[in-house]
């Protein structure tokens, strides 16, 4: 099968043309779905109508195009232009910025849809026996001799979120604005059914945790959404999993005792010591096998099976055994578990929200929550722009979400 997109603006119903374009690819037995169809309110006001074409073949294609020309129908018919990477971990000049919205490469005269898509990349194309494939491809992960597309020819994105299965206008709506005056509950309703409708889908929800989670007394709350299996996977960094096991170990956050809200003596050496035991173990997994970690977030994690993903800093106490310190490697590690991922809560953590939003598809339900509306802004600001803004505390904002989900 062979698939075109066709596009025809002008004064589609009082000239007839929009009836007399489809009556020639029902002659020519081309299956069509309409895309977008924009009527003009005013006398003199063009229409606008883009029709996804299907065809057996190149031939009936080429023809029923030819056909629709002289209507004002417009297409592109150009392949992608294709140069052999030279260096490792070297763009091509002039390749082809990705976005993180769905997009297609004309090749050998087929449109290919891109794979893994990610923001900021190249596009590496390569033949799969008789087909043609393509999916993006990071600058660091270039290879001498790759394919890469380069210039605008033969791309084609659509900005759309096609994958949009339940038709949620509502989503579309709220991430429209940010505002701390916005309804919480409401905005955290909308976050309860897209989870939900992400697990009826067998789809994963990725959770992206900043510390304040475990100052903020919630680490039992989080772990409570792993255990009942409403996150699939963890994003954070050295300080959420150090203070949860800090929490655990010592019943501290940054030495403050969470129940009395009080800082005891040395309490601010409490992360170190209990970073420096699972050092010992070797490893989070292990600490939590031998019963150094009782409780938590982290040990929820083992104990179910759910990935996690530590991405390290330069200001890092440690780290734990498992921080990844290279950050190239660690956000490879993190588009491992992008696949398949429906939902993305990004919580009081703005560094990461920021990274994990650059390898997000456009299609995934993104809420982004902080107590600060720039940690929001600047998601949006750097391509993000399906990310629900939520200006809340983590604490209300889990304690609240997990109250709605265990009410449904």
């Amino acid at each position: 099968m062979v698939t075109e997109r066709l596009s025809i603006e002008g004064h589609l119903l009082d000239d007839h043309t929009l009836s007399k374009v489809l009556d020639n690819l029902n002659e020519r037995g081309i299956r069509f779905h309409v895309r977008k169809f924009r009527v003009g309110e005013f006398t003199g006001h063009p229409s606008l109508i883009e029709l996804q074409l299907t065809a057996p073949d190149e031939a009936m294609m080429r023809e029923a195009l030819e056909a629709c020309h002289p209507f004002g129908a417009e297409f592109d018919r150009a392949d992608a232009e294709l140069v052999e990477a030279d260096l490792d971990g070297v763009l091509p000049e002039g390749f082809y910025s990705t976005t993180n919205f769905q997009t297609h490469v004309r090749i050998d005269r087929q449109w290919v849809e891109v794979e893994n898509l990610e923001m900021d990349c190249g596009i590496r194309v390569w033949a799969d026996g008789s087909d043609w494939r393509a999916e993006t491809c990071a600058m660091h992960a270039v290879r001498k001799g790759d394919r890469l597309v380069v210039g605008y020819g033969g791309v084609r994105v659509s900005p759309e979120i096609e994958d949009d299965e339940d038709g949620d206008e509502d989503f579309r709506f709220m991430s429209n604005e940010i505002s701390t005056e916005r309804p919480k509950s409401r905005l955290i309703a909308l976050a309860v059914s897209a989870i939900k409708t992400a697990k009826a889908a067998n789809r994963k929800v990725l959770l992206v945790g900043g510390p304040a989670i475990i100052h903020s007394g919630c680490s039992s709350v989080l772990a409570g959404l792993i255990q009942d299996g409403w996150v699939d996977i963890l994003f954070a960094g050295n300080a959420l999993a150090a203070h949860d096991i800090e929490a655990s170990m010592m019943g501290t956050s940054l030495g403050v005792d969470l129940q009395s809200g009080k800082s005891g003596p040395h309490g601010h050496t409490h992360h170190l010591r209990c970073i420096n035991r699972v050092r010992r173990a070797g490893s989070i997994a292990q600490a939590v096998a031998d019963g150094t970690i009782p409780s938590g977030v982290m040990r929820t994690c083992v104990d179910q099976g759910i990935p996690f993903v530590l991405c390290g800093s330069i200001r890092d106490d440690g780290p734990l055994p498992d921080v990844i310190t290279d950050n190239v490697k660690a956000q490879d590690e993190m588009r491992k578990h992008i696949g398949g991922v429906g939902v993305a809560l990004m919580v009081a953590t703005t560094l990461h929200s920021v990274a994990t939003g650059n390898i997000l598809p456009a299609s995934v339900k993104t809420f982004c929550v902080d107590s600060d509306a720039d940690t929001v802004i600047k998601l949006t600001d750097r391509g993000t722009h399906q990310a629900v803004g939520i200006v809340t505390d983590c604490e209300f904002f889990l304690k609240e979400l997990a109250s709605q989900l265990r009410e449904g």
